[in-house]
């Protein structure tokens, strides 16, 4: 083989490699109708179990993003109320769907984390647009609309999925009377419920209220929606509000387990594997290995299988003819 047919034939590698993830990135982005159509998993915020299981979102997944429209984020609340239209929806391991949302909405690492609530205004009145936005009492909400214009001043607040209607400050327990069952797996002693409990909470402004499945109820709101919460907080210092709809990136769809694991590897400023649960790595390496073993037991199948074929049959036949007549095949 000449130098010359090396170069072509590296290079019609590399194009064939390159249309390869070009298809498949532009099939991600079909199904998701999100760019990037996938997120790597970085934390154990959401894990259901420590050596990490299929079904849950453990550290390491690849998990799917799909655009969604902020109306139809499903939260935990609507999801165990026997009376509402999406009562039993389930995602990953929960009632409720997962969504991916930036603090904020900063340039910062993306929060994987479950929609428990979603606080609506009901009482409401345009604000002024100017240095005091709500001359007359009220939480200031830039996004909500009134008439179609932005910026609003809410007085009561709703929570689709429960008993809360036109309230001034929000009080759930989900015991699985008040609202559905949130068990909070974490010790239980005085003052302190296996439920979560939402108590006397004023919301900043309207949207999602978000926590992550192993995080024992510390909501990503703080102690001001439930004692003892931690929370999550924005660049600037401040305690994280609602998830509201310019947060959004989309809602956690299919997981692909253990693949994202690599990216943890080789990025310089993530946590590694820290958190990655060690049978992940241990599956990781097993698919690494099947996939470098396959070929080795595949190509001898394929061949034997091409072997017996009736067209190979065929042309070994009429070669053979072709030899015994003294014809060369390429005349």
């Amino acid at each position: 083989m000449q130098p010359s047919d090396s170069t072509k034939l590296l290079l019609r590698e590399i194009l064939l490699a390159g249309g390869m993830v070009v298809v498949l990135i532009a099939a991600l982005y079909a199904h998701t109708q999100s760019m990037p159509p996938l997120v790597v998993v970085e934390s154990s915020s959401m894990i259901h179990d420590s050596d990490g299981e299929v079904g849950s979102i453990d550290a390491g997944d690849l998990v799917m993003v799909h655009k969604s429209s902020f109306e139809n984020i499903v939260t935990f609340a609507e999801a165990t109320d026997s009376s509402n239209l999406y009562y039993g929806h389930e995602s990953h391991g929960m009632e409720g769907d997962v969504v991916i949302y930036k603090k904020s909405g900063e340039s910062s690492t993306p929060i994987i984390h479950r929609a428990i609530l979603r606080v609506v205004p009901n009482e409401a009145y345009p604000a002024t647009g100017t240095a005091n936005p709500c001359p007359t009492g009220g939480n200031f909400d830039s996004e909500w609309r009134i008439d179609g214009q932005p910026g609003a001043c809410i007085l009561t607040w709703d929570v689709p999925g429960t008993n809360v209607v036109n309230q001034s400050n929000i009080t759930i327990s989900f015991d699985g009377i008040d609202a559905g069952y949130y068990d909070c797996k974490r010790f239980v002693h005085a003052g302190v419920e296996p439920h979560l409990v939402i108590d006397d909470w004023v919301p900043e402004h309207s949207g999602l209220l978000t926590l992550g499945d192993a995080n024992k109820c510390s909501v990503d709101q703080g102690h001001e929606a439930v004692n003892g919460s931690s929370g999550l907080r924005s660049l600037d210092g401040s305690m994280l509000g609602p998830v509201q709809e310019s947060w959004l990136v989309g809602r956690a769809g299919a997981e692909i387990p253990w693949l994202g694991a690599v990216k943890l590897i080789v990025s310089p400023t993530g946590p590694g594997l820290t958190y990655v649960p060690s049978s992940s790595i241990m599956y990781l390496l097993a698919c690494i290995g099947c996939v470098l073993v396959f070929p080795m037991f595949a190509e001898p199948i394929v061949k034997r299988i091409f072997a017996s074929s009736p067209e190979n049959i065929q042309a070994q036949q009429e070669k053979a003819y072709l030899v015994a007549l003294g014809i060369d095949e390429e005349e």
